[in-house]
């Protein structure tokens, strides 16, 4: 609970973890209900909603033997200018380029645009070796097969074009995967019960630091330097098994506060004539 405390010098704020765990506690229920709601509604949407997507690979062998300059001759391997990654980043600017991306939607015959094609594919060296691994993705198992073998057509030629003196081999082609790969309906139902849950936990912290209330006395004599006079009972409130509708103080409140003229007895008018 956050407080404004005052001291003989200045002015500050205590918030009280204790307090808003025990909160949290007790409204548990509430905290489970809406997370497993909103883990529903994240499988929902990875089941229903979002559209799948299929993946499909292939396997290129990058090999860099030799280039000229000024009619010298250079041999250079691989594993001098470390290859595995060099020349993987530098075949990947070649491919996911729009010339021979537009080559590659020829070669396929696919009605992708070549921006299009350019978000689906994803290269990288295979496992820090001269071997490229070229991953299509797309919303069609089939179409992204023919994307990867599309590449692994294109994509030699046009390096043998730019880079002198290098080539590539198709190690393995593109097979269709027709398992998909997003969206995880695990990732999200774990999601939505994350944030269901972490969400329902603030709200309720936050209601009870906004709650300036004093809900026990114990509260008063650790925070402010002032003394109990006294304590005021809840005349109306309790526990209704126990006490009934009214509460402990209910006689008094059923019966005497309810007393009219007319249920006084004669000796009390008697009384009130001398």
């Amino acid at each position: 609970m956050e407080n404004k405390v005052r001291t003989k010098s200045n002015e500050y704020y205590v918030v009280d973890i204790t307090r808003i765990l025990r909160f949290i506690w007790q409204k548990i229920g509430i905290v489970i209900l809406v997370s497993v709601l909103t883990a529903g509604i994240g499988f929902s949407m990875a089941a229903f909603l979002i559209p799948p997507s299929y993946s499909s690979s292939i396997l290129l062998y990058v090999n860099n033997t030799a280039f000229s300059m000024n009619d010298i001759g250079f041999s250079i391997s691989s594993s001098e200018i470390s290859a595995a990654q060099s020349l993987v980043k530098t075949y990947s600017v070649l491919l996911k380029n729009r010339t021979t991306l537009e080559r590659v939607k020829a070669e396929t015959g696919l009605s992708y645009t070549w921006e299009e094609m350019y978000y689906m594919i994803e290269a990288k060296s295979e496992k820090e070796t001269e071997v490229m691994k070229v991953i299509v993705t797309c919303g069609n198992a089939s179409h992204a097969a023919k994307i990867a073998n599309g590449i692994a057509t294109v994509l030699p030629q046009r390096v043998a074009e730019i880079v002198e003196g290098s080539s590539m081999e198709v190690v393995d082609s593109a097979q269709v995967n027709g398992f998909k790969v997003a969206p995880s309906t695990t990732k999200y139902t774990a999601l939505g019960l994350l944030v269901g849950a972490i969400g329902t936990m603030a709200i309720l912290a936050i209601i009870t630091i906004m709650d300036n209330t004093i809900h026990e006395e114990e509260y008063i004599v650790n925070t402010y330097d002032y003394p109990i006079l006294a304590k005021i009972p809840n005349l109306i409130g309790g526990d209704g098994k126990k006490y009934g509708k009214y509460g402990k103080y209910g006689y008094y409140y059923k019966y005497e506060s309810k007393k009219t003229p007319e249920t006084t007895t004669p000796e009390t008018k008697t009384e009130e004539k001398e």
